[in-house]
């Protein structure tokens, strides 16, 4: 029995196999058993429209979980900045392993670092929040950009800089490092100018809440203070009432004093795609030592956003 291989469900694309092989190699190790990746097609990945217009939250997580509920598959891994906000009773977040890069990264044509992108540079993009705080910065600095709405995975997106349609994309850093090809970055944009999306650079192991062995062997596997921290970011995405498609950048850190970490500091950002208006705040506590705490950081800040007119600046509210 022991020998029986545990199915893994996964998207088809190039990062998502990269990511679920890194996982299944991790919980081959922890318990003995073999790990067979079984891929399966969500939504996201045939549609043709913008994730916005398609509503982004779930698109690519539906079918993974409808694979888990039918037991056609004994656990999946999803970027966590694809998990809806809500967790499903029936199914078990059992691991967030210790977070990769959160940044954004630009690939642009002849090395350019972003601030040296020329006059009307064209950036391709497919997430409103990465829009709205380029050029909300490009505004504040002076910069002429046009953000252009992209869809298609990374080696299509780099495509569009390669063949002369675009000066420069935006990628997770995460992603690019993931399938070997952050030598391709040619600037790594700072948090202070570009916020992530909430998770961004986690990977979310679920389960079958019920499988009660499964969820506790996958735990070993789980980071705190990753947990800790896209808890709350997530919690602020929830609490803002927004999908994950909506131009809401969060990151929670750890501050430490040399080598003893002292708190968490929980930034927040949403702002119309055209940067003319964001709403920009953080907040700092003691490191959550439970999930309510974590859940509780995100709320506060997320009030203080609405009070300051967040809800208006993000369009559609996701329902």
């Amino acid at each position: 029995m022991s020998e029986k291989a545990l199915r893994l469900g996964t998207r088809r694309s190039k990062l998502a196999m990269a990511q679920s092989g890194q996982v299944a190699d991790a919980v081959s190790q922890v318990t003995g058993r073999p790990v067979e990746l079984v891929e399966i097609t969500t939504y996201g990945d045939v549609s043709r429209e913008h994730l916005a217009q398609i509503g982004g939250t779930g698109v690519f997580v539906t079918a993974l979980r409808d694979a888990l509920l039918r037991g056609e598959v004994d656990f999946a891994v999803h970027s966590l900045k694809d998990l809806p906000t809500t967790q499903p009773e029936d199914l078990a977040l059992a691991a967030t392993p210790v977070r990769e890069d959160p940044r954004d990264a630009i690939v642009a044509r002849d090395a350019l670092k972003f601030t040296d992108l020329p006059r009307g540079a064209r950036i391709g993009t497919g997430s409103p929040r990465r829009m709205a705080q380029l050029n909300a910065y490009a505004r504040a600095h002076g910069l002429d950009i046009v953000t252009v709405p992209i869809r298609g995975n990374v080696d299509t997106r780099i495509r569009y800089v390669h063949d002369g349609e675009l000066d420069a994309v935006v990628l997770a850093a995460a992603g690019l490092n993931r399938i070997g090809r952050i030598d391709e970055v040619t600037d790594f944009l700072s948090v202070d100018t570009v916020l992530p999306a909430p998770g961004q650079g986690a990977l979310a192991i679920e389960c079958a809440a019920d499988d009660a062995h499964l969820v506790a062997a996958l735990a070993e596997l789980d980071d705190p203070f990753t947990r800790a921290a896209v808890t709350a970011e997530r919690s602020l995405l929830a609490a803002l009432e927004a999908g994950c498609s909506a131009p809401v950048g969060a990151l929670a850190d750890l501050l430490a004093d040399g080598q003893i970490v002292k708190e968490m500091r929980l930034r927040g950002v949403v702002g119309t795609t055209d940067g003319t208006r964001t709403v920009q705040l953080s907040t700092t506590g003691p490191v959550p030592e439970t999930h309510d705490q974590a859940v509780a950081l995100g709320r506060e800040l997320a009030a203080r956003m609405l009070d300051q007119g967040a809800a208006g600046l993000m369009g559609e509210r996701a329902q």
